[in-house]
């Protein structure tokens, strides 16, 4: 008898934080994988870039995308594209909405249209519930989203729902909560933190500006996060599943824990900066409740928040060490 042939899997956002770690996951268990990308930077798949095909395409190229699933016919497809950073989808509302809404209903004619036995896992976020009037958040929880990002996932969410009602797919949406890790953007927070602890730690005088230190998120690590989303493919009836910690910290903490890895006090190099302080509106303070996939897919995070920041903390030192 032959042995079996590979699963093969597709992702879209291949090379950012969380396509890059989902992309290394699947080549560890065996996966054929394609990865879709929009630029040239690839530096996350070092690790595996022999054994990922690379397709350099837009998401919003329908045509394109069309092609490629049609060549594969993966047996499952993860959705990782998007536009995620917090002001970029307030300056630019359109094309927030151009990835993460109408391409994606493009992906889901192609998925309905040319490979309709392909598993999606489509990467939504904690924003769609925005200002939320209960906590913690959990699939039942209203979408209250108030900015064009939350908005947009909350319009693929409803989506998603919509096709897989109707044309019996197997699509899951999961709503991330804040994720992190070394391989996140220096434009985001808690990366910016980690950042600056190891070049002041290296000698560097600079004074960290930050905003209001007291906002609070639910933080875990990426690679955890983009377990969960695989799992939330292997079961037999798809589901959307809510993707967190279920456990707050501050900007304060992320601070104290980051500095105290290098052996300062933060608050000898951070200063206030009013014009970074976001509005209540824009910041909404939301907390998960996992119990769904905890108990439907027995997923739980193994890196908690102490040991997620000291990750980032000695990448980034070790990054400077060999500059």
């Amino acid at each position: 008898m032959g042995t079996a042939s590979p699963r093969r899997a597709m992702v879209l956002g291949c090379a950012g934080q969380d396509g890059s770690y989902l992309a290394e996951q699947l080549v560890g268990r065996g996966y054929d994988v394609v990865g879709v990308v929009r630029g040239t930077t690839n530096a996350h798949l070092a690790a595996v870039a022999d054994r990922v095909a690379l397709h350099r395409i837009d998401v919003r190229d329908t045509g394109a995308l069309d092609a490629l699933v049609t060549q594969h016919r993966p047996d499952e497809l993860y959705n990782c594209a998007a536009v995620s950073f917090g002001p970029d989808a307030w300056a630019d509302p359109a094309a927030t909405a151009q990835v993460g809404a109408v391409a994606l209903v493009g992906l889901l004619d192609i998925i309905r249209d040319h490979s309709p036995t392909t598993r999606v896992f489509h990467s939504s976020s904690s924003w769609v519930f925005g200002q939320a009037e209960v906590s913690p958040q959990d699939e039942q929880t209203p979408y209250r989203a108030s900015d064009p990002y939350g908005a947009t996932k909350a319009y693929g969410d409803f989506l998603l729902r919509a096709y897989r009602e109707k044309f019996g797919l197997f699509l899951v949406s999961g709503i991330l909560f804040n994720h992190e890790s070394p391989r996140r953007s220096p434009r985001f927070v808690t990366r910016k933190i980690t950042a600056a602890a190891a070049r002041i730690a290296a000698g560097s005088d600079e004074v960290l500006q930050l905003g209001d230190v007291s906002a609070r998120r639910d933080w875990g690590y990426a690679a955890d996060y983009m377990d969960c989303a695989w799992r939330a493919l292997q079961v037999d009836e798809p589901r959307d599943y809510v993707i967190g910690t279920g456990i707050l910290h501050s900007v304060a903490e992320v601070l104290e824990a980051a500095f105290d890895r290098v052996g300062r006090r933060w608050q000898d190099h951070v200063r206030f900066d009013q014009g970074l302080v976001r509005s209540t509106a824009d910041v909404p303070d939301l907390v998960a409740d996992p119990s769904r996939a905890q108990r439907d897919l027995g997923w739980e995070p193994t890196v908690g928040f102490h040991e997620l920041i000291d990750l980032m903390v000695d990448a980034d030192v070790r990054a400077l060490a060999s500059a």
